[in-house]
């Protein structure tokens, strides 16, 4: 009974979340947060969940809570650093726009409650935006205002704290409001967002370590085949969500005697 009532908590956040990331490219943290905890608290009650290759290695409930430990901080570390990765390679991108687009501050932006900074239909969480304290946000433009009050300049910078132009600087926290029309932009970006290692990490609690390698792998080849499919160009975003959630149902439905087969080839055909 546990183990079906665990099957279903992931696959009901993963069908939602597949759903909310390829029409938001958004995914909520405190669904995953909320599945990855009670993922691990099942690894004490239903353990050989999480280890479907060999289920002989996981017989008590405290192996499962520390396979269901270490899935989570190997799916969620994985990412972490491709994310991390990606802010030194693809950290910045500039925006030329051949009309000018009005552009905003507001608080929380469909599932996300954060401050947002939204430019027409794009809009780009606080925490996407400045993952690290050096990372600011350039908008050169017009019609710049603080507080509803006209500002005169045509370049402002945008931190995490504050906003800086013409030599002035108001902090985020005491802003009531702030808006503009930009003709250019330099964004912060990253390789992915933070919700991907999130999920990652609610699979590997799930489905154990082993798991995760899988998911990565397949993922990826799911996300290069859409990708290639749907004519989809270098830079344009593609949600990665559904394709995680997509490769770890994969492993559950039978993708985990795949890696067994695959390390079997690797150890006979060794030394």
């Amino acid at each position: 009974m546990t183990s079906s009532i665990l099957a279903i908590v992931m696959l009901t956040v993963l069908v939602a979340i597949s759903y909310i990331d390829a029409e938001h490219q958004v995914i909520p943290i405190t669904w995953t947060g909320g599945a990855s905890v009670i993922a691990v608290i099942g690894g004490l009650f239903q353990p050989q969940l999480l280890d479907l290759v060999n289920e002989s290695r996981i017989d008590s409930g405290l192996q499962g809570l520390k396979w269901a430990a270490a899935g989570w901080c190997t799916g969620f570390g994985t990412l972490l650093m491709v994310v991390l990765l990606g802010k030194l390679v693809w950290g910045r991108k500039k925006v030329i726009l051949k009309k000018a687009q009005p552009w905003k501050l507001q608080e929380g932006w469909g599932d996300n409650p954060q401050l947002h900074w939204l430019m027409g239909e794009e809009a780009h969480s606080w925490d996407d935006l400045f993952f690290r304290d050096s990372d600011e946000l350039i908008i050169d433009g017009h019609g710049f205002k603080v507080d509803g009050k006209r500002v005169q300049g045509k370049k402002g910078i945008l931190k995490r704290d504050g906003f800086t132009m013409a030599e002035k600087r108001w902090s985020i926290e005491k802003l009531e409001s702030l808006q503009g029309n930009a003709t250019s932009v330099v964004i912060p970006r990253e390789a992915m967002g933070m919700g991907d290692p999130h999920l990652l990490g609610m699979i590997g609690a799930f489905l154990g370590w082993p798991a995760v390698f899988f998911t990565i792998f397949v993922s990826s080849i799911y996300a290069i085949l859409v990708a290639v499919a749907s004519r989809v160009g270098f830079g344009k975003p593609l949600p990665y969500g559904p394709f995680l959630a997509l490769a770890a149902l994969t492993w559950v439905f039978g993708g985990w005697e795949l890696g067994v087969w695959y390390f079997q080839v690797l150890l006979l055909s060794g030394p």
